[in-house]
């Protein structure tokens, strides 16, 4: 809260003014962020035999690497529906430098991971066992240092060959809730995409939608002060007849402007909020 009588000091935020970023992807992303491990991991295995979309389809290629990469990344952070991923690819700095500022669509993704399913939990293993070898203590979301079966672990910090296999377990099973996260994610939006109508999708489109409704409010106000000019006229003229205190109160003209409760719909003109009374919220 600013204090009274203090002036404020604002950041300036100036949306205007074109804004430069650096022209190298790499520069965007902090050195320490898990998407360099992701990268580097996956490019040191075999992927020969992941599948791809034939040639021909007219759907874009994608190096499985690439892929195999964004799906690991985004899994590892949360990020489960194919739909969400395919906006990361804009929308997070890390996941734009990953994919070369390349955007592969919702099917293409969500495809690509029902096709290499096996291979998809194989590499994903692969990846986080490659991290605990590392000593990193986390990839993303997924613990990599046997936090879950630390209570059964020797005090030694030597891995001993029992708790190893039960720590490749742990990280199979976390590997398999992943995935199977992701596919409900997918399966939800597939039977529930849950869009903003298309025509208001796009900030360009949305800006016109809101222009118009402004158009419309504005119009609705002129249309009503027309209506009641001529009832503020003839009360005008009686107030002016009467003489002393018996005018009354001053009559105001009609306002011309919509009044802060009105209402426009963005994609129905004619629908409104209404309400039954001033103290009942509108429905």
């Amino acid at each position: 809260m600013v204090k009274e009588g203090m002036a404020e000091r604002f950041v300036t935020v100036d949306r205007l003014t074109p804004m430069l970023l650096p022209e190298d992807l790499r520069d965007w992303v902090e050195e320490d962020d898990l998407v360099h491990f992701v990268i580097e991991a996956v490019e040191r295995m075999d992927l020969r035999g992941f599948r791809v979309n034939v040639r021909g389809t007219g759907d874009a290629q994608y190096p499985p690497s690439m892929m195999l990469s964004l799906l690991i990344y985004c899994y590892a952070n949360g990020i489960f529906s194919s739909r969400r991923i395919e906006a990361a690819t804009r929308r997070d700095v890390a996941v734009r430098y990953l994919c070369a500022n390349t955007h592969p669509d919702h099917d293409t993704i969500c495809r690509f991971r029902r096709e290499n399913f096996a291979a998809v939990a194989d590499c994903f293993l692969k990846v986080l066992e490659l991290a605990r070898e590392m000593k990193l203590l986390k990839v993303g979301v997924v613990s990599v240092d046997g936090t879950k079966i630390r209570a059964k672990a020797s005090k030694h910090r030597n891995v001993t060959y029992e708790r190893a296999g039960e720590l490749v377990e742990l990280l199979r099973a976390d590997v398999a809730d992943l995935l199977k996260r992701a596919e409900e994610a997918d399966r939800r939006e597939e039977a529930d995409p849950g869009k903003l109508p298309e025509e208001i999708g796009r900030r360009e489109r949305l800006q016109a939608k809101l222009e118009e409704a402004q158009r419309r409010l504005e119009e609705r106000a002129k249309e009503r002060a027309e209506r009641e000019r001529a009832d503020y006229e003839r009360k005008g003229k009686e107030r002016e007849a009467r003489k002393g205190s018996a005018k009354g109160r001053h009559i105001h003209p009609p306002e011309e402007k919509p009044g802060a409760e009105e209402q426009s719909n963005l994609t129905d003109p004619e629908s409104r909020l209404m309400r039954k009374s001033r103290n009942e919220a509108f429905e």
